[in-house]
């Protein structure tokens, strides 16, 4: 009784430490999978100078040699809110059976999804910093209505990778500093998915999936201060893999359709989702031109062809013979420019605006579990100090994903299919709202 209880209360835990840490991540839905946002000087930024800033404690998570640029202990919080213009719009071409529903705002809850990040940084001797970091920049959460068109394809998913991030830098030179970080990241899946029972007088069945597991990878970094005003950043940030283990919780079942699966082999069964974060590279520069002016730039990779995503859902209810289908993905690539201009003594403004490049081949032809693509952002901010060491800012940011097509042909759905899912989603866009907070003591 005692081993059950202390077990209850270890899952117990755990769980909240996975709710709290999912809530400093937020969904990832243009450019990839994985964004630059968490709330920070970097939203106003679009990026640019992303891991040559180095300004503040928040460079844990963007370079970790910047660390050794930092004054004394620092610490920032930041928080943020989205929200996302992502709804799907029924084209002509899809199954009339399937209904009239498009969804609603695919994102979050209407739209709207929290985010930010935690960051700390400890001077342990004059050329060693340590340095630990919270957020999440990885995935995405979708929440479709239970009913509309393509309920047979997803109708909500969530797949979350928030990072722990224990750091240290080192001052090699006045000039030279170099960083690393160990990467444990929580991954949280969770996917809902309706079965097509064929007799309109069952309504739908569903699958559900749910998973939690831990990746590990590192983060390196180098920054190379070529004088006083100009320094240059390069990071790397290594594959990290998810390997769920899901149940298949199906439920609501017509009789004949449960023999199926059954002589299937998928009823009791489980699935085993292989999720690969790519690695990523980048270059990042900052430049103080003049007392009032400083400008920044930033290009990077992301290896999303290795990424290993798949559809989930059954093509044929009448004779399931698999569960999944592969989605084909290409790397990207991801350009930033920006300003920083002094206004006055306290205060600071940034601006920026970035692009990265596609990870699905085709706008046309978007799954409706990852509505994205290629991505404008475009960012604005101010901070104020505070003195003594201490300062808040707010910054905002426009991401534009452009208009997306869904074209998918699937077998009837009065012989057990998915049917055609046909339309698009236009105009697709996120609006990014931050607010940070740094102090040194």
């Amino acid at each position: 009784m005692h081993d059950n209880r202390k077990f209850c209360l270890t899952r117990a835990a755990a769980t909240v430490a996975a709710i709290m840490i999912a809530a400093l991540s937020g969904p990832v839905l243009a450019g990839g999978m994985m964004s630059y946002e968490l709330g920070t000087a970097d939203v106003g930024l679009a990026s640019a100078g992303y891991g040559a800033r180095a300004q503040d404690a928040s460079t844990v998570y963007t370079n970790p040699a910047g660390m050794a640029r930092l004054e004394g202990n620092q610490f920032l919080g930041s928080g943020q809110l989205l929200w996302s213009n992502t709804k799907f719009s029924i084209g002509s071409g899809t199954t009339p059976g399937l209904g009239g529903n498009d969804g609603g705002y695919a994102v979050g809850h209407e739209g709207w999804f929290p985010g930010g990040g935690l960051f700390a940084s400890y001077t342990l001797s004059p050329d060693v910093k340590l340095g630990f970091a919270v957020g999440g920049t990885f995935g995405g959460a979708l929440n479709y209505d239970n009913d509309w068109v393509g309920r047979y394809y997803v109708q909500q998913t969530w797949l979350v990778g928030a990072s722990l991030l224990p750091s240290i830098a080192w001052k090699v030179t006045d000039k030279l500093s170099l960083g690393a970080s160990l990467n444990a990241m929580l991954g949280i899946y969770k996917n809902n998915v309706a079965i097509n029972n064929v007799d309109p007088r069952m309504g739908d069945g569903r699958l559900k999936m749910k998973d939690e597991t831990w990746g590990w990878g590192a983060n390196l970094g180098l920054l190379y201060e070529f004088t006083p005003a100009t320094r240059l950043g390069l990071t790397w940030g290594s594959q990290v893999d998810l390997d769920f283990n899901a149940p298949l919780e199906f439920s609501g079942l017509a009789p004949g359709i449960s023999a199926a699966l059954g002589k299937a082999g998928l009823l009791g069964s489980s699935l085993a989702v292989g999720i690969k974060v790519p690695q990523q590279a980048m270059a990042s520069l900052f430049t103080q031109v003049d007392a009032r002016w400083a400008l920044l730039g930033s290009v990077g990779w992301q290896q999303w062809s290795k990424f290993g995503q798949i559809q989930v859902g059954i093509d044929d209810s009448l004779n399931p013979t698999s569960i999944t289908t592969s989605i084909p993905f290409q790397d990207t690539w991801h350009v930033a420019a920006g300003a920083q201009y002094r206004l006055s003594e306290p205060w600071l403004l940034n601006f920026g605006v970035a692009y990265d490049s596609g990870y699905q081949k085709n706008d046309d032809q978007i799954s409706p579990l990852l509505p994205s693509n290629a991505a404008w952002r475009f960012g604005v901010g101010g901070q104020k100090d505070l003195g003594k060491g201490s300062f808040w800012g707010m910054s905002a940011e426009y991401l534009y994903g452009g208009s997306l097509g869904t074209n998918i042909q699937g077998k009837p759905v009065a012989l057990g299919g998915r049917g055609n899912l046909v339309g698009s989603y236009p105009s697709t866009g996120i609006i990014f709202l931050g607010a940070y907070y740094s102090r040194s003591f």
